[in-house]
């Protein structure tokens, strides 16, 4: 029961991810297809028909009915918050979100969620406390520290994101105890896209290479400073980065990356 309710979760989760377009755990992937990906419009839903949003509407209602009676209902708290996502009705899936993040505090997921149905609506004190709770008890936690990353961002608050990673790595660096559970590798990767985020390339870059030493066998870094030297204007050192990466790169990340460098080609041969 309980693998079932992971797999649930993290179908309901990947896709709340994806239509709310959140700050990246994997910055350096994502990355490649930006701008290439296709149009907004392709990815969005056909509207709800009638017959479906009286059908959602009654579903709906049955789980409240069933909330009334038992408020903890697990069964009827996932039920109401899958049928508004599928109403896109943030405001009302709260409330189910608040309950199985309580229900689960050792499932960051719910409280991530939560936190971004929140930022969505403008609730940005609810969401930053969201994620703070979540951070408490696991400081390394990625996707909350992207998520938090990107309140700031969207705030307009671009050193508050970097200090929290540069803490972060702090953290794990003196305290022993938390220091274990954080992967330093993958906060300091979403540090360098917050110094590109900033517009600071040659920070960026040399996080990337420090990374890149560590580990010589880690693509991550090596096409991140590619993609770097790129937007930097830098073509011409981008493309043998970029080769590089190719050949470090896992398979299922290898197609990505020769798209990238065959759409190089043609400007560097100008």
């Amino acid at each position: 029961m309980q693998r079932k309710q992971k797999s649930w979760l993290y179908v309901v989760l990947g896709l709340m991810l994806f239509s709310l377009v959140v700050f990246s755990a994997l910055p350096v992937v994502s990355s490649i297809v930006e701008g290439k990906s296709k149009p907004e419009s392709e990815y969005q839903t056909t509207s709800i028909s009638k017959t479906d949003l009286a059908r959602l509407d009654a579903e709906a209602s049955g789980y409240e009915k069933v909330l009334q009676r038992e408020a903890d209902n697990e069964t009827a708290l996932r039920g109401l918050l899958q049928i508004r996502l599928e109403q896109k009705d943030l405001e009302k899936a709260i409330a189910p979100l608040e309950k199985l993040a309580r229900l689960h505090p050792q499932q960051s997921e719910y409280g991530i969620l939560l936190a971004q149905a929140k930022q969505q609506i403008e609730d940005y004190e609810g969401a930053a406390t969201a994620y703070r709770q979540i951070l408490a008890e696991h400081p390394g936690d990625v996707m909350a520290l992207g998520g938090m990353a990107n309140l700031y961002l969207s705030q307009n608050l671009p050193e508050r994101a970097i200090a929290l990673l540069q803490d972060t790595l702090q953290l794990a660096a003196s305290d022993k105890e938390r220091g274990d559970s954080i992967d330093s590798t993958s906060v300091k990767l979403l540090l360098g896209e917050l110094y590109v985020n900033s517009e600071k390339y040659d920070e960026a870059i040399a996080t990337y290479d420090k990374l890149a030493s560590a580990n010589s066998k880690d693509f991550r870094p090596v096409l991140a400073k590619a993609l770097v030297l790129e937007r930097k204007g830098q073509v011409e050192a981008a493309k043998p980065t970029l080769e590089t990466a190719y050949t470090l790169a896992p398979a299922k990340y290898k197609d990505q990356i020769a798209a990238e460098i065959q759409r190089l080609q043609p400007t560097r041969n100008k």
